[in-house]
């Protein structure tokens, strides 16, 4: 008789100031997310420019908290250049995840405020993901 077992999946997540971390998914389940995307034409998958923005908060069944942004433009012009972006925080058990999802969110829009602006378009969005985010954590008993 065979056992089959399921191999784990690891994500490494980009934090801001400090180096990357690996986490087991299972282990640090989806809390809340935001997300943002566009293209140009119809359809998506003929599109020659893509857009996603997207915030996420993984929490750990410790308390500890991953609250991460990441920004992707895809582009399929010829000499107009891809760009990719990743902020985040890992913070401790109770921390006031609004406030740190509000922060992860300056973070993201302080990277996209440089850049030209078909790269940048996905800036305008950072407030509607944040905002997002914030509304699809777990409600509070009061």
């Amino acid at each position: 008789m065979t056992t089959s077992t399921i191999e784990p999946k690891f994500r490494t997540i980009t934090l801001t100031g400090r180096r990357p971390v690996k986490i087991n998914e299972a282990e640090w389940p989806t809390l809340a997310q935001g997300v943002w995307t566009d293209h140009d034409g119809t359809i998506r998958e003929q599109a020659n420019r893509t857009w996603t923005l997207s915030l996420r908060v993984r929490q750990h069944a410790d308390g500890r908290a991953i609250v991460y942004a990441t920004y992707e433009y895809d582009t399929q012009f010829q000499g107009e250049p891809d760009y990719a972006c990743r902020v985040g925080r890992l913070v401790d058990a109770g921390a006031d995840l609004p406030t740190i999802i509000t922060e992860v969110g300056r973070l993201m829009d302080d990277r996209l405020e440089d850049l030209a602006d078909r790269p940048a378009e996905g800036r305008q969005h950072v407030r509607d993901v944040v905002a997002d985010a914030i509304a699809d954590l777990p409600a509070e008993t009061i």
